[in-house]
């Protein structure tokens, strides 16, 4: 019998020890004229360790580096060093997310627990193969790419890590000789910012080469193993997409922009179909199958190839064409190749000619202003759309006769933003003609604040003539307040006469959008979760109370501050009063690469998501219900946890911290997103205008990484305090969701490294501010060790342990370079007349060494 070694083994072996060896080659590649920085990075690497283990600080570390090694130790001669260093380094971190990703399927177990293959042998082990069959005609899981910018890597890059990936599972030493040294001399900086049009095209290319394939075999595989054939009626596993049609904020998404992104969505999947139809051709050779295949060869050769937008060939035509060829191949060919036949019809089912649905969003403080003008311009007119006295009438009054208005606006009659937004109901209609529904039919409100805020959305597609829309209008509750009243509205929504018959033709489905990012922001760690678990659970009861089938849709980013980290764990969590017949997750700039970037990785965290949801449903129905006196617990943990982080937040020194000892305002001089760092552009820093990604990044560069435990300490400590440990104790051990949740404010511990800024406890204006920090750290160290009775963080994902420290270790040059950089700044800064070209030079280091920390820790934004 063979023997399979553990996990950390199998990661120690394929990862860690391959990159030293490709390592080693890479930084004896000649790049440049100075071929020497190749040496002198590890001596560095070795200064910065040691130094921080001394107490130094990054100023003292790079001094005593360049005393020791360099004969030059001109200012000129060190930032020249540094640049060096910082393009190394990057590429030392492409280097180790290509090794990586290449040992997926050896690391990873891609057939075991949370696989298609073990749900349905437990199912049949456990006998409950029809009541699987049966929650798979109602469940589904739906991955949301969005743009957001989290990932700093230019298409050329993620093409080299691809190519990369491939050369290391092959252990072809000469191509990855070859790939190396087209990665040290590739760019990794845009010069300047993406449209969201390139997010766009960029984010297309994973639904092309990933997703497509890898939905279609998973459905392929259900349909095979656990329908025995039959069609599945019901597309399990569908896609969303935002950029072009991510409106919040962002100024750069015009209409014409979200044309663009639909259309090039249609002839994407059409040349995916092309593709495979191809393919086919070359098997279904035989009589009366083969003119077919050409036909529709042809005709989707033309759609792709040779069109400005016309389509020879519409979806119905295309499926009723596939299902005569199956029939052909059925009755007379013996089912030769009807596997492959079928594989195709599967993708067809899930994909449409939409490929991903393009979603629309918008702030509703945008939609507050639209409907100022639109009624300013109704009385001036005395066109008589609203009532005279709208303006100041109640919501109530306002929500009935928001009701009752049929109108056809023009656009055109209005300027910038009420033109704007109406033009984009009209964009969601044209996409809809040529797409078909699933092509864009969701019209998401972030910021949504009351029942108003959704009628005001419904409205405006009645107000463009549109009577009965064909769209879901999904509200997005993010922070705190609106958390806690969001079953409410939702109760003044199902009770409006106008918006329930609305839901009545849209199948009395409701989804509503949960934001983890901005919950985190507004209320911490703890709060945040806790909020939006009990919203979940209270928003469903409303639900089930008016015999509406609530959707749940989580805006989670990749660290555990925004919702990320063992993502499918929650999912697993959730207990049997919040609904959970779909799992809707937006997935977000560099969790897409590092999650579903291969076809393995891709499989692996597809496959968990949707197991988790049905494992809960079908295995775990029960298990997961929290009794009374935990909820009562985690209440009790979630109201110390938000006053300290409250008054964290409300410190004099927190927004002048961020501004001036973090790297906040260089989000916005990198050209990494279409996006403002901020939604407004007043000068001053406004904390609620402030976006989740600059917010909860700049903690991670500071390897602060608040976000993602601030509190949670304060909160473990009152129970120790209080002789109630058994209580934590025993809701750890008993309650997957509080254990997820600890669990992944560990993992916030772990990518942490105070010594980094320990120099800052001894800065006049800022040292209690820094001291505030690591208090609270080193108490929620403590405290997580003893709650889950480990010596180290992390100790029960060791290979995730080992992958995060090694990350670190290749990143620690970049962090202290950018603190030195930081500190020269402020110095230079004092001075009476200081040098603006060597700041502007410094402020170049702190930005170049931002992208290197981020794209190093994977999912830190």
């Amino acid at each position: 019998m063979m023997y399979t070694p553990p996990k950390i083994e199998r990661f120690n072996q394929n990862v860690l020890s391959k990159y030293h060896i490709y390592n080693s080659v890479f930084i004896t590649l000649p790049f440049d004229a100075i071929d020497n920085t190749g040496v002198l990075l590890p001596l560095f690497a070795e200064v910065c360790e040691t130094g921080f283990k001394k107490g130094w600080n990054p100023n003292q570390i790079f001094d005593h580096f360049s005393e020791k090694y360099l004969d030059d130790q001109s200012e000129e001669n060190k930032i020249s060093l540094m640049f060096r260093f910082i393009q190394y380094v990057e590429r030392q971190v492409v280097l180790f997310d290509a090794i990586e990703d290449a040992a997926f399927p050896v690391v990873n177990n891609l057939e075991g627990k949370g696989s298609l293959r073990y749900i349905k042998e437990r199912a049949d082990s456990e006998d409950v193969l029809n009541e699987l069959k049966s929650l798979l005609q109602d469940f589904s899981v739906r991955t949301v790419l969005t743009a957001h910018p989290t990932q700093f890597y230019p298409g050329s890059v993620l093409g080299i890590i691809t190519d990369l990936t491939e050369a290391i599972r092959q252990n072809n030493l000469f191509v990855i000789k070859q790939l190396l040294s087209q990665l040290g001399k590739t760019p990794f900086i845009k010069k300047e910012k993406p449209t969201p049009f390139d997010e766009a095209v960029s984010l297309i290319w994973y639904l092309e080469n990933v997703f497509y394939q890898t939905a279609g075999e998973m459905v392929h595989y259900l349909q095979n193993n656990i329908f025995k054939g039959k069609e599945i009626n019901n597309p399990i596993i569908n896609f969303g997409f935002w950029p072009g049609g991510d409106r919040d904020g962002n100024p750069f998404v015009t209409n014409e922009i979200t044309l663009k992104v639909a259309d090039r969505l249609r002839t994407s999947i059409l040349k995916c179909y092309y593709n495979d139809i191809r393919d086919l051709k070359r098997k279904l050779t035989f009589y009366g199958v083969d003119s077919f295949i050409a036909e529709i060869e042809v005709k989707l050769y033309r759609s792709v190839f040779y069109s400005t937008g016309e389509i020879f060939i519409n979806l119905d035509e295309f499926k009723s064409t596939l299902e005569q060829i199956k029939t052909v191949i059925i009755n007379e060919h013996q089912s030769l190749y009807l596997n492959e036949l079928e594989a195709l019809i599967n993708k067809v089912n899930l994909f449409g000619f939409y490929f991903a649905t393009l979603d629309i969003r918008q702030n509703s403080k945008i939609h507050d202003a639209v409907f100022t003008d639109i009624v300013e311009k109704d009385s001036k007119n005395k066109t008589q759309i609203f009532p005279e006295n709208y303006s100041n009438i109640s919501e109530e009054e306002k929500m009935k006769v928001l009701g009752t208005i049929k109108t056809n606006l023009n656009p055109d009659d209005f300027q910038d933003e009420t033109q704007s937004t109406l033009s984009s109901i009209h964009a969601i209609k044209t996409i809809q003609e040529k797409n078909g529904e699933f092509g864009s039919n969701r019209y998401i409100i972030s910021n949504n604040e009351s029942a108003l805020n959704v009628i005001e959305a419904l409205t405006l597609f009645r107000l463009s003539g549109w009577e009965n829309p064909t769209v879901d209008i999904v509200p997005l509750f993010e922070v705190i307040d609106d958390l806690k009243k969001a079953d409410k509205i939702m109760e003044q929504l199902y009770t409006d006469e106008n918006y329930a018959k609305h839901l009545k033709s849209r199948g009395n489905k409701q989804t509503v959008m949960l934001g983890f990012s901005d919950g985190t922001k507004d209320g911490g760690y703890l709060m945040a979760n806790w909020s939006i678990y009990k919203a979940k659970q209270t928003i469903s009861a409303m639900s089930r109370k008016y015999g509406i089938k609530v959707i749940f849709f989580d805006g989670r980013g990749g660290p555990p501050a925004r919702g990320g980290g063992k993502t499918h764990k929650f999912y697993a969590s959730l207990g049997p009063e919040i609904e959970n017949k779909e799992i809707q997750v937006t997935i977000q700039g560099q969790t897409i690469s590092s999650n579903f970037g291969t076809m393995d990785s891709c499989r692996f965290n597809l496959e968990n998501l949707l197991t988790a949801g049905v494992a809960n449903q079908l295995f775990d129905k029960n298990k997961n219900k929290l009794s009374e006196n935990e909820i009562h617990i985690l209440d009790e943990l979630a109201e110390i946890g938000f006053k300290k982080y409250l008054d964290f937040k409300n410190h004099p020194k927190f927004i002048p911290y961020l501004e001036h000892m973090s790297t906040l305002k260089y989000y916005a001089k990198a050209n990494i997103g279409s996006r403002p760092a901020k939604r407004n552009q007043s000068e001053k820093l406004d904390f609620s205008a402030l976006r989740a990604i600059p917010f909860v990044g700049s903690w991670s560069q500071l390897k602060q990484n608040v976000p993602g435990f601030f509190g949670v300490g304060s909160a473990l400590k009152h129970f120790e305090e209080t002789n109630q440990w058994d209580k934590i104790k025993d809701l750890y051990d008993h309650s997957l969701f509080f254990k997820t949740l600890l669990e992944n404010s560990m993992m916030s511990l772990a990518k942490s490294f105070l010594p980094l800024t320990a120099y800052m406890k001894e800065d006049p204006e800022f040292g209690d501010f820094w001291q505030i920090i690591s208090d609270e750290f080193t108490e929620t160290k403590r405290l997580l060790l003893k709650i889950a009775g480990h010596t180290e963080l992390m100790e029960n994902y060791p290979d995730g342990k080992a992958s995060i420290l090694m990350r670190e270790h290749i990143v620690l040059p970049l962090l202290v370079i950018q603190q030195y950089a930081l500190l020269k700044i402020k110095e230079l800064n004092k001075q009476e007349n200081p040098d603006e070209e060597l700041v502007k030079v410094y402020e170049k280091l702190v930005t170049r060494s931002l992208f290197g920390n981020t794209n190093a820790s994977r999912n830190s934004a």
